[in-house]
């Protein structure tokens, strides 16, 4: 009966560890767990309802075109910006990101969020955006580009040799997404 019992307790012990491994918190990009808060979480809008997201958009802010941009990145990088466009993706774990093109098929630009200062609900994509904040010209390293292709399906047209990317990125300090459909 004693066995019994030890046989019964340690396969109920094993089974405790193995639902702890397997429940372990999902890690974002920083190795931090994925936050799940009232920002990222799923919105119903309707056709023309906006939501902000982080600093309210000032109307004093100079407005550029993505394509003026992609013509000379460097003209632009530091220098506080509002652009617009829609967004053609975005993270679809915590939503600290999105890339967003002057019109559907155009060049895209990765979007952040400061250091994950807010977040962007999880099904934005196809959302009209304005933002503002400022562009970055950075190489990220292959690990990087690695997850977020394969986790959070990004697109990057132009790796370097050893797998790493040069981009050109906006870092919005806040953004006003409208619902179009």
């Amino acid at each position: 009966m004693k066995k019994m019992k030890f046989v019964f307790l340690s396969v109920i012990g094993l089974a405790f560890l193995t639902f702890n491994a397997f429940a372990q918190a999902e890690m974002n990009s920083k190795g931090e767990p994925v936050a799940k808060n009232t920002q990222n979480a799923p919105v119903d809008l309707k056709a023309g309802e906006t939501i902000t997201r982080g600093e309210a958009l000032s109307a004093s802010t100079t407005k550029v075109s993505l394509e003026k941009v992609f013509k000379e990145p460097a003209k632009f990088v530091d220098r506080k910006v509002a652009v617009s466009g829609v967004i053609v993706r975005s993270c679809k774990k915590e939503g600290c990101w999105m890339e967003m093109a002057e019109k559907e098929g155009g060049p895209s630009v990765r979007v952040t969020f400061g250091d994950h200062a807010f977040f962007i609900p999880l099904n934005s994509a196809g959302m009209r955006v304005k933002a503002e904040g400022i562009f970055k010209t950075k190489t990220l390293p292959k690990e990087h580009i690695e997850h977020l292709i394969n986790e959070d399906g990004a697109k990057f047209d132009n790796r370097n040799p050893d797998g790493s990317v040069t981009e050109v990125s906006f870092d919005a300090s806040g953004v006003l997404l409208t619902k179009t459909k």
